[in-house]
């Protein structure tokens, strides 16, 4: 058995390979409502060959929308829409699913990346952002109102009600995103927060809400329900997070019960050059794994087979999530189980096209 496609439990849950469908905006539901794109593309991923898919990042509220395009989750019709994408691919596939849930916050009312990417404009639906300080993402992006305690409240239990949305949908996992430059990593990144209570500050005090958040989150799941958290390994910035400040949020996270943490990076400020190669980010898991002992997931441009193979066999996470591997072949799991001499289950439609049906032949 390898590394990669060996079983891993997650809570109560427990994954047939270590194989993930990374979370992948697809700017394409309408007011926060899944639709056809939705279900065509999980669909597909949903019988990929991977252990967990996990949905792209969802709003918690209509304002936490990147993109007028974003998945919501935040009412009885952005649910009943998901439920009919969730259900078809838990009947149909063979992957567990995820869900993660996120707010914008700064970064919000944003143009969808193939209309540009920045700021909507005033005529074009733009709505009003929030943050921790009033600091615009960049110049020329519209300046977010600082959050107050009502503010604060509000995310909260948007986040709260959001999960129990989740539960309630099927799902088999949660993840909470406080990455990519989103509203709880620009709590935790001094470059961001400039904030003078309790929530500003030393990096404790930067760590407080989005923990007081995510321990919400961890009190609204039934027990043994899997929850993770995406987190940053680096801002690459100087005076940004750093990979030690990832190790005393994960140890954060660990003491609430979190199962495990997905490390990645950058996304709190534009034009950031981080060094890219591949699997350029799973030194950072590595050390958020060792430093912290909580299970750990790699991702950041892990293309082939054997990239994904070496990370887990040689300890630098306990598994690896791909998006544009599996975008551009939605069979990749199958085609590194063969790869690597493992195998994977195939929907019986798809059996007569296993390696197994063409005995010394092969792929045709």
């Amino acid at each position: 058995m390898t590394a990669l496609f060996s079983p891993l439990t997650i809570g109560d849950l427990t994954l047939e390979n270590r194989v993930v469908v990374s979370p992948m905006c697809q700017y394409s539901a309408v007011d926060g409502v899944a639709g056809d794109w939705h279900l065509a593309h999980l669909g597909t991923l949903a019988n990929s060959g991977a252990g967990l898919v996990v949905v792209e990042a969802t709003a918690v509220e209509p304002e936490g929308r990147i993109s007028a395009g974003d998945l919501g989750l935040y009412d009885d019709a952005t649910q009943q829409a998901l439920a009919r994408v969730v259900s078809f691919c838990k009947r149909n596939g063979n992957a567990r699913m995820g869900l993660q849930i996120a707010h914008a916050g700064r970064k919000a009312s944003s143009q969808r990346p193939w209309e540009g990417g920045g700021p909507l404009p005033a005529g074009e639906g733009a709505w009003p952002t929030c943050g921790p300080s009033a600091l615009a993402f960049a110049d020329g992006w519209h300046i977010p109102s600082e959050m107050q305690a009502a503010d604060l409240e509000r995310v909260l239990e948007a986040h709260v009600s959001t999960a129990r949305r989740a539960v309630a949908l099927g799902f088999d996992l949660l993840e909470v995103h406080a990455a990519h430059g989103y509203l709880l990593h620009q709590f935790l990144s001094p470059l961001s927060n400039r904030r003078e209570d309790d929530y500003g500050g030393s990096p404790e005090a930067r760590m407080r809400y989005p923990l007081r958040v995510i321990a919400a989150v961890r009190d609204a799941l039934p027990n043994g329900f899997p929850l993770g958290v995406r987190i940053t390994g680096a801002d690459w910035i100087e005076g940004g997070l750093t990979p030690d400040d990832a190790v005393a949020f994960a140890l954060g996270l660990r003491k609430l019960g979190v199962d495990f943490v997905c490390v990645t990076g950058g996304g709190i400020a534009p034009n950031v050059a981080p060094r890219l190669g591949p699997a350029y980010q799973a030194g950072f898991a590595e050390t958020v794994r060792r430093g912290a002992g909580i299970l750990t997931r790699a991702v950041g441009l892990i293309a082939t087979p054997e990239q994904a193979q070496a990370v887990v066999a040689e300890g630098k996470a306990d598994f690896v999530a791909l998006g544009r591997a599996f975008l551009d072949n939605p069979h990749w799991g199958w085609q590194a189980a063969q790869a690597l001499g493992a195998e994977v289950r195939r929907p019986p439609q798809y059996q007569r096209a296993a390696p197994a049906a063409w005995p010394g032949i092969g792929y045709r």
